[in-house]
């Protein structure tokens, strides 16, 4: 990795009706390399789809252990990683009734391979990238084809 770059992440999810079909964009930056990511899927909900942005732009990467900064204005999900709520759902295997513990079991395999940081940013406003990223969502989420959310409409 060259100096003076970082791994950047944006991510965004939506869904229309909570639940609902739903979708999520990524952006993923290093220096001038720029890659976009998005799905949609025909029943799930917004935090789903939010907490899935992060983890699939981080299964895309091929390097571990590097840092990565991730932008979202996902409250939901900074806050459950930078708090380390996480964590205790982890640790007492989600008694409590927690939701999305598919997601969150994933996400936790995953963050052990990288460094990283969480950055909330205001949903809707000036921020270019997050703006890109909700537009991804939304158009995957009103796209055809839509794929299952097997482990929402397994859970609900």
């Amino acid at each position: 990795m060259s100096e003076g770059h970082q791994l950047i992440i944006y991510t965004d999810g939506s869904s229309r009706g909570n639940p609902g079909p739903g979708g999520y964009g990524a952006i993923l930056m290093w220096g001038e390399k720029v890659k976009e990511l998005s799905a949609g899927y025909r029943r799930t909900t917004n935090n789903r789809m939010e907490l899935l942005a992060v983890i699939v732009a981080l299964e895309t990467l091929t390097k571990r252990g590097i840092p990565v900064t991730i932008f979202t204005d996902s409250q939901y999900v900074v806050n459950s990683i930078e708090k380390k709520w996480v964590d205790g759902w982890i640790k007492n295997d989600f008694k409590g009734g927690k939701k999305n513990k598919d997601l969150w079991t994933r996400f936790y395999k995953l963050s052990k391979e990288f460094q990283i940081k969480m950055r909330w940013v205001k949903g809707h406003a000036d921020n270019p990238y997050n703006n890109r990223c909700d537009v991804l969502a939304t158009q995957a989420a009103d796209g055809k084809n839509l794929q299952i959310d097997y482990g929402y409409e397994q859970e609900n």
